[in-house]
């Protein structure tokens, strides 16, 4: 089997050190499936998981090791570098993202990122606790402000036996992310979006809080796949844990931030998609410190600001409105009841009683509620839900 050294390729595919390593060979697999060059590039940790003529074999070119590849130009991760268009680093171990946010460059992926101009796309996966720790949210935050795309992770059985966020990203939703850079223009090219993601908190005092279980998964999966069809997208985000991996990205914590960012920004909108759970009431007062535990504690709570119906009514020609309604029961009712009395243009009704789907777990299963019926999306993850309701925002646009 004849491999050249290095030629080459768009894209450059980093393989760092974890359980997920496997999973990368099926990236390879989808970008030769669609004829993008790709070159594999490992760390020595990578190598203790899956051996480098795997991907040579998938790849059809020699891999770039700290031990050399066998011949060729004397500096082939430089070369690498240069051509390459995109670095994608799937896992991306919490080692390397400190390495990355500091500019150390001890192994042949740290040294390419060094001397690459391309688009950098990572795609973490870690044990819970690391990804939480906040050295590495720190480095995440670091390499994002410097233009990063980070892709995932995703919440589920880790390889250790814990639950939580920390599993590298689907193949092909990081395939997806690449691609978006690689071919920036696609059917939403041109149009501005505004998405809201999260779920407001209403204080009570400097502690605690009101507010609801959404963890902003299927508002930043719409953004993220918005991005992924060449759109201009905002998201404002509202105590997400996640974030889309670029994009202008606005913190809107409680329902007056939400409120004030919503109005100022909708007006310049195409679409505007409003997935973010909005807190219904907030405290007359908060208080200014915080409340000893002193017997029965009496609120008195005011509604806040209907912020759907202040941009519909705001809204001008040809802008396509969506917003979502999260129920227990009589949902479809209650939601074309919902779109009529707001006046938009879609409601995506999904059933949060379930704990299967909606919030906080990585699938749903929704309805989306038109003036012309209610057309049922299966289960499926929340990418692929954000496919669907794209793929009807596009046809209201034309």
């Amino acid at each position: 089997m004849g491999f050249e050294a290095v030629a080459p390729a768009p894209v450059l595919l980093a393989v760092t050190g974890g359980i997920a390593a496997y999973r990368a060979a099926e990236l390879v697999r989808l970008f030769v499936r669609d004829g993008t060059a790709v070159q594999v590039a490992m760390t020595p940790s990578a190598q203790r998981f899956v051996g480098p003529t795997t991907f040579a074999g998938l790849s059809r070119r020699a891999v770039l090791t700290d031990a050399g590849d066998g011949g060729g130009p004397i500096y082939p991760h430089l070369d690498a570098a240069r051509a390459a268009r995109v670095l994608m680093i799937a896992p991306c171990s919490a080692n390397t993202l400190a390495k990355l946010a500091h500019g150390i460059a001890d192994n042949v992926v740290c040294e390419s990122a060094l001397a690459t101009n391309a688009v950098l796309v990572l795609a973490p996966a870690m044990n819970v606790r690391m990804w939480e720790h906040p050295a590495t949210r720190s480095a995440v935050a670091t390499l994002r402000a410097r233009g990063a795309i980070i892709v995932g992770p995703d919440t589920g059985e880790l390889a250790e036996g814990e639950t939580g966020v920390g599993r590298m990203a689907q193949p092909a939703e990081i395939h997806a992310a690449v691609m978006s850079v690689l071919s920036p223009a696609g059917p939403l090219a041109g149009r501005r979006l505004l998405v809201t993601a999260g779920g407001t908190r209403e204080p009570l005092d400097p502690v605690r809080f009101l507010g609801n279980r959404s963890s902003g998964r299927m508002g930043v999966a719409l953004a993220d796949e918005a991005l992924r069809r060449g759109a201009d997208v905002t998201t404002l985000l509202c105590n997400a844990a996640v974030a889309p991996g670029r994009g202008t990205i606005v913190q809107t914590p409680t329902a007056a931030d939400l409120e004030r960012e919503t109005l100022v920004r909708a007006a310049d909108a195409d679409v505007v998609l409003m997935a973010a759970a909005v807190a219904d009431y907030r405290p007359v007062v908060a208080a200014g410190s915080k409340r000893s535990r002193d017997g029965a504690w009496t609120l008195e709570l005011v509604p806040t600001a209907d912020i759907l119906a202040a941009v519909a009514a705001a809204r001008r020609p040809g802008q396509v409105l969506v917003g979502f309604a999260a129920e227990t029961d009589d949902g479809l009712e209650r939601a074309r009841a919902k779109r009529e009395r707001k006046g938009v243009d879609l409601i995506v009704l999904n059933d949060v009683s379930r704990p299967d789907i909606g919030f906080e777990v990585d699938d749903n299963e929704v309805v989306l509620v038109s003036a012309t019926g209610a057309e049922p999306v299966a289960k499926a993850s929340k990418r692929e839900i954000a496919v669907a309701i794209l793929d009807r925002v596009e046809r209201l646009l034309r």
